[in-house]
């Protein structure tokens, strides 16, 4: 028999909200969006005409749907990062199941409290580690798993952020201010030590964390510098500009994101108003900005095993780099290749990652995003838990890895876990 589609709400219509809403637009028998809830009109309005919501189930606050008797099967949380326990929280006490955005939540009690509401409430919970789900982690999880590299002795793994995309989200974007959000290795990285975390299989037993702000403050700002990029006299000469950033994005006709979150119908004119008035037009010295702009954590896990971790603002590219060094063998891994050399036979297999590379509706993330919210999807329909790679438990552990990190680098200290 053909199974009901999957119902869900959309709390938070911003980039990710109305990306994981396409989802039920390419696979109608597999999904349905029934409700959204959103503050700004114009993407309230876009998901719900994506979507085909009706007028009842639009609302401009998400508590308006926690007064009403539950009236879908799970929630996207799709809203900004400090947002997210007491969603979650609402909605799990409803029943409802959790699709929902990294971090689980940005505190340490708080991650026990949406883990703890939804296994009390039987949610299902699935977290978004999409790095856990794209087709190279499976692939290198599968070398792995067949002994190519005998055990894991130790990791080195580096996230480049890249420049732009850092002033972009850690300097004018939402993620400026820890206060606000989180810190740069909960916002950014805990997709990353949540990954290494997956690949070694172990429980981390200690972490030490060194980093800090060192380039994007106001003392590092050009004498005679402007407000915003658009008055600057240092524009031209300034690789952080706005407008070369932007409208960079905009020449090659690229309109989704990060150019969709500057203003949500790019055009030449709509650009030009967001940069000369908002804060992606603003200069990246003007001090608003309190995160960590690189940052290195060591961690220690069971059997001896032991990974080191960088993540940096000041790369050109954005594409992760690894080497897991094992007792038989050797694997690297930078996006385009897995390489694995054999200490027995001198051997080196290649496998060439664009070749293997599957095409779907929703790619990013390597596939990441479309195998999570399948996984998610499936999960529900089938009442199955099994199917998800990031519940509760599983992100609990790899974020208190994260908070961790943060009070080893604020208190300059080795933290047991």
């Amino acid at each position: 028999m053909m199974k009901k589609p999957v119902t869900l709400l959309v709390i938070g219509a911003g980039d990710r909200g109305t990306y994981f809403g396409k989802y039920a637009v390419h696979y109608p028998d597999k999904a349905k969006v029934v409700g959204v809830a959103e503050p700004r009109q114009y993407q309230r309005e876009f998901l719900k005409k994506q979507n085909d919501i009706p007028d009842e189930n639009v609302a401009e606050d998400w508590k308006e749907f926690i007064s009403r008797e539950k009236f879908a099967d799970a929630v996207i949380i799709a809203t900004p990062d400090a947002l997210h326990a007491e969603i979650a929280v609402a909605f799990a006490k409803k029943g409802y199941h959790l699709f929902l955005e990294k971090p689980m939540a940005n505190s340490e009690e708080d991650c026990r409290r949406v883990a703890k509401t939804a296994k009390d409430n039987s949610s299902i919970v699935s977290v978004g580690h999409v790095l856990r789900y794209n087709f190279i982690t499976q692939k290198i999880k599968e070398i792995i798993n067949r002994g190519a590299i005998g055990d894991i002795a130790s990791i080195q793994h580096l996230e480049p952020v890249g420049y732009w995309h850092y002033a972009h989200s850690y300097v004018r974007g939402n993620w400026h201010d820890e206060k606000k959000s989180s810190s740069f290795l909960l916002a950014k990285s805990c997709h990353d030590l949540d990954w290494i975390s997956y690949i070694v299989g172990r429980k981390c037993k200690a972490v030490s964390s060194f980093g800090a702000l060192k380039y994007f403050r106001e003392e590092n700002k050009p004498d005679g510098a402007a407000e915003y990029c658009y008055e600057c006299p240092h524009e031209p000469e300034c690789p952080y500009s706005a407008k070369k950033i932007y409208f960079g994005f905009l020449k090659k006709g690229k309109t989704d994101w990060p150019v969709s979150v500057v203003t949500p119908n790019p055009t030449e004119e709509s650009l030009t108003e967001a940069l000369r008035t908002g804060p992606y037009g603003r200069c990246v010295y003007q001090g608003v900005n309190d995160v960590v702009d690189h940052q290195v954590v060591n961690m220690f896990f069971e059997d001896n095993i032991t990974a080191s971790f960088t993540v940096t603002a000041f790369t050109e590219e954005a594409y992760r780099k690894t080497t897991i060094f094992g007792t038989r063998g050797e694997l690297y891994c930078d996006g385009d290749i897995i390489r694995v050399y054999d200490f027995l036979t001198d051997k080196t297999e290649i496998f060439d990652l664009k070749v293997m590379a599957e095409d779907s509706k929703l790619s990013g993330h390597g596939g990441g995003d479309f195998e999570w919210i399948k996984s998610f999807i499936s999960a529900v329909a089938e009442n199955d838990p099994s199917k998800i790679l990031s519940g509760a438990e599983e992100t609990l552990e790899s974020h208190l890895m994260v908070f961790a990190a943060e009070r080893a680098r604020k208190e300059n200290c080795v933290v047991n876990l």
